[in-house]
This record gives structure tokens, sequence and C-alpha cells, in this order.
């Protein structure tokens, strides 16, 4: 009995989890359910509380390296404080709430880059901590939709979409990272501007975008970054008036500065303005598609292609301990 109970300690003959989640993709702001199902060791223990963890994988930049880790967005608590019988099964549904700055992970089915999971973690009186680690798919809002339809209407292209740890000046962000989604510019402004950075910050009042634009150099001058902030409602309109609330932003953002552009590529890529963002940057998660891939679905969306399973990109982050998160 003894050597039982130090097993049990260790984790070893323990109870099991399993989470399931709803088979369609979650919306920033929106509901996600499933359910945790739980399953007895080789003897009753008491299950103090079961937590899912919304987490995100990242790569922060150093002074002089890069480094990966998973921050945590969201915590919520779905049970707990009760008893868990020897090779008992027990199941907990849960419906929670997404944060509405929850980054999205695919458009039309296909994916974009960022990876997110639900962690599920379970603590047990007088053992180690179980978890269990889900894929999480995440959509885009009408709004955000119908704003990446635009760009692709207008000619823009998809180039590839990551999540930048830190937060952007002047913003009502929320959460410790934000998701930047890159875009190259048709022909016809490719002379002024490298590629267009935007990021959505949505609240149940309305969405935010902000848009930096990298601009290529001229004659006399470096490349430089500009920021713009723009507030949309989530009230459903015609494409074509999405289409022209976008062109004007781009008019705001890059219309001043194209006639005193040089017509050449002097500027090699860009950089991130610190007076408008800030904490450590990030590297894409996963690969994006080539650029020139149109965004929207008129243009011919090109998916991303995934290059690391969910398990490999949390890797060595789903034995139940912290490991590198942050908050």
């Amino acid at each position: 009995m003894v050597f039982k109970k130090l097993l049990g300690a260790l984790g070893v003959g323990g109870p099991s989890v399993d989470t399931v989640l709803q088979p369609a993709p979650g919306l920033p702001g929106g509901p996600l359910s499933g359910e945790v199902r739980l399953r007895g060791g080789g003897s009753e223990v008491t299950v103090e509380q079961v937590t899912l963890l919304l987490v995100a994988r990242v790569e922060a930049e150093g002074q002089d390296e890069e480094h990966e880790g998973t921050v945590v967005l969201e915590r919520f608590t779905v049970g707990g404080g009760f008893r868990l019988a020897e090779e008992a099964e027990h199941t907990l549904p849960f419906t929670v709430t997404l944060p509405w700055e929850t980054p999205v992970t695919e458009l039309h089915g296909q994916p974009l880059g960022p990876v997110l999971g639900i962690r599920t973690e379970l603590a047990v009186a007088g053992a180690r901590d179980k978890s269990d680690l889900d894929p999480l798919a995440v959509a885009p809002l009408p709004a955000q939709e119908a704003i990446l339809e635009a760009f692709g209407q207008l000619g823009y292209g998809f180039k590839s979409a990551d999540l930048e740890l830190g937060h952007i000046r002047g913003t009502g962000q929320q959460l410790p990272c934000y998701q930047e989604i890159e875009i190259v510019p048709p022909a016809g402004r490719a002379h002024a501007v490298n590629e267009i950075e935007v990021t959505f910050l949505a609240s149940p009042g309305g969405l935010e975008v902000v848009i930096e634009a990298d601009k290529r150099a001229g004659l006399f001058s470096g490349s430089h970054d500009t920021v713009h902030r723009f507030t949309t409602s989530h009230h459903t309109v015609t494409q074509a008036e999405r289409n022209a609330e976008v062109d004007s932003w781009l008019e705001q953002v890059i219309g001043a500065h194209a006639a005193h552009a040089a017509p050449y590529p002097y500027a090699q890529g860009g950089h991130h303005d610190e007076h408008h963002r800030s904490g450590p940057g990030t590297g894409a998660v996963v690969a994006g598609v080539a650029a020139g891939a149109a965004v929207g679905v008129v243009g011919g969306m090109v998916a991303a292609e995934v290059i690391d399973e969910i398990g490999d990109a949390f890797e060595g982050d789903d034995d139940g301990g912290e490991g590198d998160e942050g908050e």
C-alpha cells in the first residue's frame, strides 16, 4: 500500500485526462464548447481542479538570439472538488468564452500560420498534475474576414502571419501578444511600399485595425515604418463598402508617400517602429505561402503550409508543468 501511494505521488497509475473540443473552429469573443473526459487510475483520488489554458506558440527575439516559448492567453476553471474512484469514468462538459483578441489560425479552412492549443491541467491531491494538449482552430469574425477579402480584391497578396510578443501602444490591447498578418502590395504600389502588416484588436464594441506600412527608401532617405490605427464596427456591410473602407485606410497609410518614393527597391526589408510597438518581437511560428498569393476569396487565396503539427509545435510543453510559459 505504501508503494502504491508512492507511485501515485509520482503520477504513476494516476487518473488520465482527455479533452474533446467542438469540431467547428472557434471565433474571437465566441463560445468554445467541449468536454473533459477523466478516467480513474489505480486508486481513488480527489480532483481538486480542472483548468483549461488557452496557449499560443511564439518565438521571442532576445538581445542575441531567438527564444521559443508558450504564452498563456487565458485560463478557465471548468470543474473540481470531487472524488474520482479507481478506474471510474467522469465527464465534464464545458462552454467557455474565448478572448476577443484571440489570434486567427485559419481562413476558409486554410491555415494561416499561428499555432494555438487548449491545455487541460488536472490538479489531483497528493499527485503530480496531469495534462492534455489539443489543437485549437480559430476562424475570423465576419468583419475581419471581409477586411481580408477587401485586401485580396484590391490586389494585395498574403505573405505570412505570426504572433508578436508585446503590446501596441495607444491601443486597447489586452493580451500579452498580438497577431500580424503580412501582405504584399500590388504592382501599382510596389514602388512605394515593401509590405503591409495588419493587426486586428477586436472588442465587444468594435474592431480596431492597426496597419503598419514598411516604406521603400527614397533617393536620399532610408526605409521607414508608419503605423496607423483605424476603428470599424462589427455590423454587416456589403463587400463593396468594405473594399472602399480599406482602400481609404491604405490611401492614408501609403498614398501621401507614393509620389516621393524611389522606383527601385533601395531598402531591404523593414523594421518595427519602437514608438508604436513595445516588447520583444517574435518570428513566425509556422511558414506562410510565398509572397504574392492573394488574400481574398475572389483573389484566389493560397493556403499557408503548416510545417509542424500541433504536438511538435508545443513539444516539451505538454508535461503539465509551466515550462517556459509567460503571462
